[in-house]
């Protein structure tokens, strides 16, 4: 920032040696916060095996598994996996039964190529059409073809999945703890404090500081409601909820399995701002501060955001593309 004597927009003086012109710009304004954050698959959801059975075959660590292919093997027969939110929670064996699991059997063979007949959005009924084509899908895929499902026999996740960890081992019981799956998608998971989360709003978008430096854009993606640590004796910090963020092009953090991150979050954005570098302020004697443009005059400024080095200014004269004297 450098200093004149006068103010009036008519009044002329030479530049100091060291500065440069630079054009007035139009862009978007941001002051934030940055938090801390660890970018990896997410938070991991353990797969609990149900029924009877040893376990006979289990993936490896990485592996994705998608709608209708094998999770695990129990007594030399697969598990596959389905999509939705229900899991199965009875056997489906006859036309009198309906709700939530039909629905999830109905559309996942639907979506996997097998004709199911006409199935009603709300608590559809376990038709003879949907236990044909489990039967025709059971033998397909190596399952006994009885057209019946029990608990156990799939497995239902919310989509595809990566493997994060197997802890169970062949033969072992399937009644139990087995793997962790985590999203196929890397994400960042950010711990904020219950004060503060409040500011970041689900959709928002954000930044992501790489290792390297490099900015990544992302979005918020989830705000989490449960609240870790806290406490009356503050023993593990003040309570926090962790906020999920989504790089926008995953190729941009493919390089990346998992590592600490800086993630920068907007909290006051001013779009479509003139604004210049803060090296081109001009300190008034009178008050207040000025641009110097090129060939010496002074025009009178009013500052708005300041934000990454660029500060906003409104004021007569002054339009995008004016190149105006600054120190930096």
């Amino acid at each position: 920032m450098i200093d004149a004597r006068h103010g009036s927009s008519a009044t002329t003086t030479a530049a100091p040696p060291s500065a440069q012109t630079v054009a007035v710009k139009r862009m978007d304004l941001s002051n934030g916060q940055s938090f801390g954050g660890t970018l990896g698959y997410g938070a991991p959801m353990t797969v609990k095996g149900a029924g009877t059975g040893l376990v006979t075959k289990l993936p490896a660590v990485g592996d994705i598994v998608g709608q209708g292919k094998a999770l695990y093997w129990v007594n030399d027969k697969p598990v596959p996996v389905f999509f939705g939110d229900t899991p199965l929670f009875r056997k489906l064996d006859g036309p009198t039964l309906k709700g939530a699991d039909v629905a999830v059997v109905a559309a996942n063979l639907k979506a996997l190529g097998y004709g199911v007949g006409s199935v009603p959005a709300k608590d559809p009924s376990f038709t003879p059409a949907i236990a044909a084509a489990l039967k025709k899908w059971e033998k397909s895929v190596g399952l006994d073809d009885t057209g019946t499902l029990d608990v156990g026999q799939v497995v239902v996740l919310k989509g595809p999945m990566r493997v994060n960890a197997v802890t169970a081992q062949l033969g072992d019981p399937v009644a139990g703890d087995l793997l962790s799956v985590t999203s196929t998608q890397k994400v960042v998971t950010m711990p904020v404090e219950a004060t503060e989360v409040g500011q970041i709003k689900n959709g928002a978008a954000v930044t992501i500081i790489r290792p390297d430096t490099k900015p990544v854009s992302a979005k918020v993606t989830a705000v989490g409601t449960t609240v870790d640590g806290g406490g009356k004796d503050q023993t593990s910090g003040p309570p926090k909820l962790t906020v999920t963020i989504t790089p926008d092009d995953p190729s941009t953090v493919a390089d990346l399995d998992a590592a600490s991150v800086q993630v920068q979050v907007a909290t006051e954005v001013h779009k479509g701002v003139l604004a210049v570098p803060v090296g081109a302020l001009v300190a008034l004697r009178e008050g207040g501060y000025a641009v110097q443009t090129g060939d010496g005059k002074y025009h009178a400024v009013q500052t708005g955001m300041f934000a990454q080095g660029m500060v906003e200014i409104s004021g007569a004269g002054l339009s995008e593309g004016l190149k105006v004297v600054t120190t930096s």
